[in-house]
């Protein structure tokens, strides 16, 4: 099952060119997203230009794919996802980490709860965003990632 992220879900409903091949691979593969991408897009179509339009793309999109919750289980995940990026790609000295934010190592919150959701229910995520990437190549998440 694949897991797309904000951008993928939002090109898609944008139904621009640039989302051909996304709307040939929802045809034909099992996809997914989480109930933070619903929130972001959700979040989105309110502050279009026309909102009332683009909330009804955003429930008629979700309804149609999977939509995985953040539960207890994503909990632990996420814990260690964030504890592995402020390790690995925080300051070096303990006491420097407390004073560094996750956004300022290239990341959200919300990423890092995707990346939870993913590895929680061995999900492959679905992201032209590096940062799942990173997450990855840096040991800090056990992922599969694509680029579509």
């Amino acid at each position: 099952m694949y897991l797309l992220d904000t951008t993928h879900c939002s090109l898609f409903l944008k139904g621009t060119q640039a989302d051909e091949p996304i709307g040939n691979s929802l045809r034909f593969l099992s996809v997914a997203t989480t109930t933070i991408v619903a929130g972001e897009l959700f979040y989105m179509a309110l502050k279009s230009a026309y909102p009332s339009e683009n909330l009804l793309k955003v429930q008629r999109f979700l309804e149609d794919i999977v939509v995985y919750p953040v539960t207890r289980e994503c909990a632990p995940k996420y814990g260690e996802v964030k504890d592995l990026v402020m390790k690995r790609l925080g300051p070096k000295q303990k006491s420097k980490r407390y004073r560094i934010s996750i956004e300022r190592l290239g990341f959200s919150d919300n990423d890092l709860w995707i990346a939870a959701v993913a590895q929680t229910y061995d999900l492959t995520v679905v992201s032209g965003d590096r940062d799942f990437q990173r997450l990855r190549d840096a040991g800090v998440a056990d992922l599969k990632v694509e680029v579509w």
